[in-house]
């Protein structure tokens, strides 16, 4: 009888031996490509809790770095990752620390290349994942959602006119939260929809005034 072996697969849609260490790891990595849009020089993962303690074993480390390059969690080439020719085009750094704050599953990844970004997330349990924190303000993005994110200036009528556009374009909200470094500062804004939306919904949001950042981040596969 051939004995399994930790990356073997173990569901239809999943390589690896844990949901929340393996499939959590790449979805987490993944969403947060789609949230950065360049490509990275160079990323930074720093794993807390069980990921810190028992992530080696169940791979963490190979699926964050597979989503970060693009890969899903029914890729084969996460099992041999590190020494794939795909990891060559960018550098990567493990860092571990324990934070009793923080979830068990959590790690901080941080993005170096045309600009810098931090990008924190968890994984659930089941594959759930969630990012918490994009740079300074607190989000919660699942990847369930196809999803607009923007930075903005703290302002009344922000929230109007953005949702003002996604109406007019018959898009429904699914869910909305923002965030603030102070009042009168920069804030951010988390809209998840329902429905796929063009460039151009995308470039009218970004002509409103005092708008710094627009971004569109497609859902995950489920």
């Amino acid at each position: 009888m051939k004995k399994s072996t930790l990356f073997d697969i173990i569901s239809p849609v999943m390589i690896g031996p844990s949901s929340s260490h393996t499939a959590g790891a790449v979805r987490l990595g993944l969403l947060a490509r789609n949230i950065y849009k360049n490509t990275p020089k160079k990323v930074i993962f720093k794993l807390y809790n069980s990921y810190a303690h028992t992530g080696r074993g169940h791979g963490t480390e190979k699926g964050l770095l597979a989503g970060v390059l693009g890969l899903s969690v029914d890729d084969r080439r996460i099992k041999n990752i590190f020494e794939s020719e795909i990891s060559k085009n960018i550098e990567y750094e493990f860092q571990y620390a324990d934070n009793f704050k923080a979830h068990p599953n959590a790690v901080d990844m941080t993005f170096i290349g045309e600009n810098k970004m931090f990008i924190s997330g968890e994984s659930v349990g089941a594959g759930e994942i969630a990012i918490r924190k994009i740079n300074d303000f607190n989000v919660k993005l699942t990847g369930k959602y196809n999803t607009i994110l923007l930075v903005y200036k703290d302002m009344p009528g922000m929230i109007s006119q953005v949702s003002s556009i996604l109406q007019y374009n018959n898009i429904n909200i699914a869910f909305l939260n923002c965030d603030r470094n102070a009042k009168g500062k920069e804030a951010s804004m988390v809209i998840g929809i329902d429905a796929n939306i063009n460039q151009d919904i995308i470039e009218n949001i970004e002509e409103i005034p005092e708008v710094y950042f627009v971004s569109y981040i497609e859902k995950l596969e489920q």
